[in-house]
C-alpha cells in the first residue's frame, strides 16, 4: 500500500515505479481477502476513464464482477466518477464505490 495520499492516476504511477500495478480484484476470494486487509479507503485498479459506464482493470481486462456498495457505481458529484475505491466495511463483499480521480487517497498495488 502507498503511504501518501494520490490522486488515482498518481497512485497507479506509483505502483508502476516500484514494479506494480493498482490491485485487480477479479474473484471473491481475492475481494474478501484485500477487504480484510484495509483499514481506511484506497484506490484500486479499476475505472472507466475511458469509455463512461465501461469499467476496465488496468491490464486492460474488462470486469466480470463487482463488489459494489448498494447503489454504485452512479457518478454522483456532477463531476464523473471515473475511478473505484475499496473501503472498509462489515459488507466484505460490497464495499466498492465510485469517485472522482483527483480524489487524494493511498492506493493498493500488486505485482
Amino acid at each position: 500500500m502507498s503511504t501518501e495520499l494520490k490522486s488515482w492516476s498518481d497512485s497507479r504511477q506509483y505502483c508502476r515505479e516500484r514494479g506494480a500495478d493498482l490491485v485487480i480484484i477479479n474473484t471473491e476470494e481475492k475481494q474478501r481477502h484485500m477487504s480484510s486487509y484495509i483499514k481506511e479507503r484506497v484506490w484500486i485498479g479499476l475505472s472507466d476513464r475511458e469509455n463512461e459506464g465501461i469499467m476496465k482493470w488496468v491490464d486492460n481486462s474488462p470486469l466480470n464482477r463487482g463488489f459494489w456498495t448498494r447503489g454504485q457505481p452512479d457518478n454522483n458529484q456532477g463531476e464523473n466518477e471515473d475511478c473505484i475505491e475499496l473501503m472498509p466495511s462489515d459488507l466484505i463483499l460490497n464495499n466498492w464505490n465510485d469517485l472522482p480521480c483527483s480524489q487524494k487517497k493511498k492506493g493498493i498495488c500488486e505485482k
